[in-house]
This record gives structure tokens, sequence and C-alpha cells, in this order.
């Protein structure tokens, strides 16, 4: 973790030299950032990171010689530095920006096509650093390791509800996640069984396309479909819906007690499209104690108050522990606020959720 009394370093590693100039200009408006080098490509980084051991590399997705992604591979096996990822707005750098976060990426941001709008992405990309400085490189492998002792089942191989939680055969799992997440999704979603008693509803910020391509990429991993929710189609067990990045995602309860999907594409929340507060909300005034909540890795604090409302409503709260948490921000800020039901690492998550919500939430009758 970086110390309060230094700045945060950082080398920018872009092969436009437009770039290389406005990216420290931006970053350099917070005194506490410094950076200290830039790089043409991966070889020239991974030359200059040896030398200066900087507390967080920006790195370009696409590169001609070494290129981002091989360039990442060396700084996350070496070094362990954590590496903000810049990608094009485009469907090559939404697979690409995938690639990176599972390869260990703390974060990424989406370049403007003109250099110009670059100026407008300065807080983003000071927030991003920030975080980044203080975040953990989280690998799959690394997460598959983790113990799992404190989420013990009980003797007969269950794990005993939790108190006052009463299961809903009309019930829903939601997730919300930001920094870190993607990996988190990437290793809870392939865990969770296809006779999984609940519909599964995600918000994960992302830009517009990306979404769709991380639906894409974790559907190819899970025995559950995984896709980008449509309006109007209803939310079914066996299926993880995650909100697409242009739209806020709720929650319409029919008569028969399944769950109608509503797009709502409007202003921001709590500076995010989709916003996990919008989903939380929805969720516990439709449906209150047959809701299991997940508050997943992510900077800010998008989340802790709709969780708190499924909280208030009698539903379950759950949030990802620090110690496996990329970013401990969202979690954080719920856990302070006394809304978490319980605390629990990654690697536990998936157990619990089948343990306690999988076969007895039960499935909506959708006749």
């Amino acid at each position: 973790m970086v110390s309060e009394e230094r700045k945060i370093r950082v080398i920018v590693v872009d092969d436009s030299a437009v770039m290389r100039k406005l990216i420290p200009g931006l970053l350099e408006r917070d005194k506490g950032i410094e950076v200290v080098a830039t790089a043409i490509d991966g070889d020239f980084a991974l030359t200059k990171i040896e030398q200066l051991r900087p507390d967080v590399v920006t790195l370009d997705v696409d590169m001609p010689r070494m290129d981002g992604i091989t360039t990442l591979g060396q700084i996350v096996s070496k070094y362990s530095i954590p590496v903000v990822m810049l990608s094009s707005l485009t469907s090559r750098g939404a697979e690409l920006t995938m690639q990176a976060l599972e390869m260990g990426a703390v974060d990424f941001i989406c370049k403007p096509k003109a250099a110009a709008q670059i100026v407008n992405m300065a807080a983003e990309l000071i927030s991003k650093v920030r975080s980044a400085a203080s975040a953990k490189v989280m690998t799959h492998k690394g997460v598959a390791a983790q113990k799992t002792a404190r989420a013990a089942p009980d003797s007969a191989g269950a794990f005993p509800p939790p108190p006052g939680y009463r299961s809903d055969s009309e019930g829903l799992l939601v997730i919300g996640a930001s920094s870190g997440g993607p990996h988190a999704l990437r290793y809870l979603l392939p865990k969770i069984p296809l006779d999984f008693g609940a519909p599964i509803l995600i918000v994960q910020h992302m830009p517009e396309s990306f979404t769709s391509m991380l639906a894409k990429w974790l559907n190819e991993m899970c025995e559950i479909e995984v896709r980008e929710a449509r309006e109007g189609e209803m939310a079914v067990a066996g299926r993880a819906l995650i909100a697409p990045g242009t739209a806020h995602l709720k929650v319409k309860r029919k008569s028969n007690g399944a769950g109608e999907i509503v797009l709502e594409r409007g202003r921001p929340v709590n500076g995010h499209i989709p916003s996990v507060d919008v989903l939380f909300r929805s969720v516990a005034k439709e449906y209150g104690a047959g809701v299991m909540a997940v508050l997943l890795t992510g900077m800010g604090s998008d989340g802790a108050e709709g969780i708190g409302e499924i909280k208030k409503a009698g539903g379950h709260t759950l949030a990802q522990d620090r110690e496996s948490s990329a970013i401990f921000g969202m979690p954080k800020v719920a856990i302070e606020r006394g809304y978490i039901d319980k605390v629990l690492s990654l690697a536990e998550i998936p157990d619990y959720l089948v343990g306690v919500a999988g076969r007895t939430m039960g499935r909506p009758n959708l006749e």
C-alpha cells in the first residue's frame, strides 16, 4: 500500500506521442501523483519499471512491438504492480480488455476517439490511478488458492439460513461490482450450478459494448446462461442478466411473482450508468425479504444505500472482504454503514450462495 506521505509514482505507457504528453499532464493535476517516466512500448516500459519500480502503470492495450497484453503479463508475474489499462471503445478493445482483466489488470479506462477529448476523462483517470495505488493485483489462480475455512457448512453439508432471512419461492440474487468486478465474476459465476434456484441480476460498472463482451466472456465458462439484459424479458432461474452499459437495470414484479426487466435510460446515479443502487432499490421495493444481495469489489460507494434498503426490507446482504477485494471501496462503505449481514472472501461466496439461496429460493412461476 502506498504511504500517504509521498506521491503516487506512475509510469505511462502509450505508443502515441500525443497521449504520452496529455496523460501525464492530466494525472499531475493531482498534487499527490507524480509521473516518473513514459514509455513508447512494452520493451521500454519493462526496462523503466525495473529501474524505477513505480506504484502504478497506465498501459495502452494496443501497441507495436511488445503489445499491452504481453507487457501486462510480464508486469504482473515479475513485479505485481497495479496496472490500469487504456482501451479503445471498440469490440476489439473490449475483447482485449477482458483478457487483460483476467490476467490481473486492476481496472481500465476507455480512451476517447479524439485526443482533444481526453481532458474530459481527467477525473476518472486520477480516481482510478489513486485507487489502483492501493489495490491488490489479483489473478484467477490466486483467488482459487484462497482458504475457505470461515464458511464451513454444518454437519449436514448445507449452510444454515441466516437469522431473519426468509427464503422466498419468488426470490432473486442480485450482485453489484465495479473495479475488480470482472475478475470476481469470473471466479464466482462458473461455480453456480444450472439448478440454482433463483434468477441472477448483475450490475457491473462498464461502458457500452464492454458489458456485452463481458456477458459473452462469462457465458462461455458458466453452466448457467449469462447475457446482457433485454427490455421486457423475464428474469428466470438458470440465467444471469448483466445490465447494459447504456441503461439502469430495474425489475417489475408481475402478479405471478416473475420479474420483468426494465431498462431505464436516464442520468448517471452516483456517477454511473448502470448504477448498483438503482437495481438494489428496485428489487428491495419489489421483492423485499426474497432478495439475496452481494456487493463485490469496487471503488466508490455505489450500491451501499441500495443494499441498505434490501436489508431494511428483510433481504439478506453480503459483502466481499478486504483481503480478497482488488479495491475495498463499495463493500467497505456498506459494511461501515451497518448494512451487511455477512462478510465473506471471494472464495467463500459461491458455496455460501448455493448453500443458503441456491435451492431454497425456488423458481418463479412463469405460466
